[in-house]
């Protein structure tokens, strides 16, 4: 066992570390929340990722973003991503897409991941990247920040999903409230590693998901509920 994982050790086997090391992720987004969940499951061994944006990195990243820098606005989030993957563990594969996901491109882009993580910033791509994994019969962990409030759940293929928390997937406006109420430093950081331990409880088979459960926090308020879906 490589000894970047010793720390690993004691919360999971190691078999299930090697278990982690064998498997493959996708991650839609590469922004506030998709650049910390991909640092985190890249340290956290990971063997496989698929990152997939084609938003570049600018100044008003800064305050939030892991994969941003003074050194690398202008660039493709997704050729950031995989460069930040490479600098931590060179022996990880890491596969970039450097597009937004549609109908017509997502299947193929997660397409043998054991799981997908919702890293969008507007809904309608939410709800084209939910029916995809439903298609693929691949797991969903979703998760969304507005201000000082952040969302958590997991949608398996038969679950209802996303239409239990946003309605009819038609007529969605572009955006949800992040635009209003901001994105602070602080709420996609935890709601970030909220979802990259999801994965690993979906991955090793252990522990309670937030499936058909919402998980909601208000983080200035300091409050935390558990909504039933």
């Amino acid at each position: 066992m490589p000894e970047r994982y010793h720390r690993n050790l004691g919360v999971i086997s190691p078999l299930e570390q090697v278990k982690l090391l064998q498997s493959k992720v996708a991650i839609i987004g590469a922004g506030g929340l998709g650049g910390t969940i991909l640092e985190l499951l890249t340290r956290m061994g990971i063997g496989k990722l698929i990152i997939a944006d084609k938003d570049i990195v600018v100044d008003s990243n800064l305050n939030r973003q892991i994969l941003s820098n003074e050194t690398n606005l202008g660039q493709i989030k997704s050729e950031a991503a995989v460069k930040r993957v490479k600098e931590i563990n060179s022996s990880v594969e890491i596969l970039g897409h450097s597009v937004f996901i549609n109908s017509d491109n997502v299947k193929k882009i997660i397409e043998g991941a054991e799981v997908v993580i919702d890293a969008l910033d507007n809904l309608p791509s939410r709800f084209v990247l939910q029916k995809a994994c439903r298609d693929l019969k691949i797991p969903l962990v979703h998760g969304a920040i507005a201000g000082f409030n952040g969302q958590l759940t997991t949608i398996f293929p038969e679950d209802k999903g996303l239409e239990l928390i946003y309605g009819s997937n038609k007529d969605l406006p572009e955006h949800g409230s992040e635009l209003e109420l901001g994105a602070p430093t602080v709420t996609p950081a935890l709601i970030a590693s909220l979802e990259a331990q999801e994965v690993i409880k979906i991955l090793l088979k252990r522990g309670k998901l937030f499936r058909n459960k919402l998980l909601y926090l208000d983080i200035e308020e300091g409050t935390i509920e558990i909504l039933n879906l």
